[in-house]
């Protein structure tokens, strides 16, 4: 690039503006690094090593099951959104206040939990409903970060760098934690990721922002606002309707395959494995594909492969397709799909939020999609005792047709719109 930017025998010519802003844009990249493994960190160790930990020590499945209460958070946070956009916690540090002043208390949370033992149910759920309260927060205030500061060019890689740092807090909290409490108890596996998180700290503090503060007349972000935007109505139908099939087969992932005969450890290891690697190589590829082929030709090409996958578990189930490792094959495929998906999804969202409300505008799509996952998902379970498995997989199959050839509809129809405003 420098030898075309600059010719030869030139040594005074300016450096070309993609070299001059190179150092901000990676400065830029390592602080979303740290500010999402931050979230991933402890996000992992209430969602992949306490239920195991719990069982463990004898709790009961069912108070186990009241774990998915601290996920409420993640699903709601639309609603304080606006609070986040709009109040700084410090003058000069908007954005910056809430990521330190969050990841403290999530630190102290941690240390909180060292008293009580994973067999303190109650204890647990209560500060971990206030961590998931602060985790929360401190996302929307990540990614309006994000929003605000990543260039159009560069918000696939801005997504797939999230990716990278959930798949590393997958490992840090899910699997180190389970590792730690293994080899040095509930106390030191606790103390040594409350460190890990001391880490991100310097990525809050290296955050750079020139955010004026609002005057009188400035005005207040709101869902309202958001939704008064027409523009964004075909994309919050997107959030909608493009995942609503992956929470039927993903919630009856497992029990599908312990049903088939697979060994625990062996889905363990499926699970695990497949969800570091995606974690990296989905969150890269995505990335290089939305900057190759665009957004809605990404999004058809995933909804295209995830409903084959749909079809193959579909087929398993009704045994037209004999074996495991078409059925492996299919559940580590799909997991790639799905951390491909979150990059080309989010980095539509970041393409239509605002910068007088990016965290509002961000959050409130990423909630939608995430509701519609976690619907499926309640319901999943219901279904299959009702219908069978066959049944279930077959309507995800075609739900996840249809809701591809909808989505590449609606976004070719938004981009014409765009298009024509532009040249009116």
């Amino acid at each position: 690039m420098s030898a075309i930017a600059q010719p030869q025998g030139s040594p005074s010519a300016p450096p070309s503006p993609a070299l001059a802003a190179a150092p901000g844009r990676l400065r830029l990249f390592a602080v979303l690094a740290g500010l999402y493994l931050a979230q991933a960190i402890p996000s992992y160790l209430i969602a992949a090593a306490l239920p195991p930990i719990m069982r463990e020590a004898g709790v009961s499945r069912a108070q186990i099951g009241y774990l998915s209460l601290l996920f409420l958070p993640l699903v709601l946070k639309f609603l304080w959104a606006p609070v986040v956009d709009r109040i700084r916690p410090f003058a000069r540090a908007h954005r910056a206040g809430w990521v330190v002043t969050t990841q403290i208390g999530v630190i102290a949370c941690l240390l909180a939990l060292v008293p009580l033992g994973p067999t303190q149910v109650g204890g647990l759920l209560a500060v971990g409903f206030l961590a998931s309260l602060l985790i929360s927060t401190q996302d929307i205030a990540t990614d309006g970060y994000a929003v605000k500061h990543l260039r159009p060019e560069d918000r696939a890689t801005g997504n797939a760098i999230q990716g990278g740092s959930v798949a590393f807090g997958v490992v840090i909290g899910g699997t180190l934690g389970l590792v730690l409490y293994h080899d040095v108890g509930w106390a030191g596996m606790l103390l040594t990721l409350a460190a890990f998180s001391l880490l991100p700290l310097a990525a809050a503090l290296a955050m750079r922002e020139d955010d004026p503060a609002p005057g009188p007349s400035t005005p207040r972000p709101s869902i309202r606002a958001f939704l008064r935007r027409p523009e964004v109505h075909s994309i919050l139908w997107v959030a909608l309707t493009y995942r609503v099939s992956e929470g039927l087969v993903k919630a009856m992932e497992g029990p599908y395959l312990v049903d088939a005969g697979v060994p625990l450890d062996r889905i363990g290891y499926l699970s695990g494995l497949s969800a570091t690697t995606a974690g990296l190589a989905g969150s890269v590829i995505a990335a290089l594909l939305v900057r190759r082929v665009g957004t809605a030709a990404t999004l058809g090409l995933l909804g295209l492969l995830r409903t084959l996958c749909f079809a193959l578990f579909t087929a398993h189930a009704l045994g037209a397709v004999a074996g495991l490792w078409p059925l492996f094959g299919a559940a580590g495929f799909q997991t790639l799909i799905r951390y491909m998906e979150i990059v080309a999804l989010y980095s539509l969202f970041m393409a239509v939020a605002s910068s007088a409300q990016p965290g509002t505008d961000f959050t409130i799509l990423a909630c939608a999609q995430l509701i519609v996952y976690l619907v499926g998902s309640f319901v999943s379970g219901n279904l299959a005792d009702l219908f069978g498995y066959g049944v279930l997989f077959g309507l995800a199959t075609l739900l996840s047709g249809a809701a591809t050839v909808a989505t590449v509809r609606l976004l070719r129809r938004a981009a014409r719109e765009a298009a024509r405003e532009t040249a009116g």
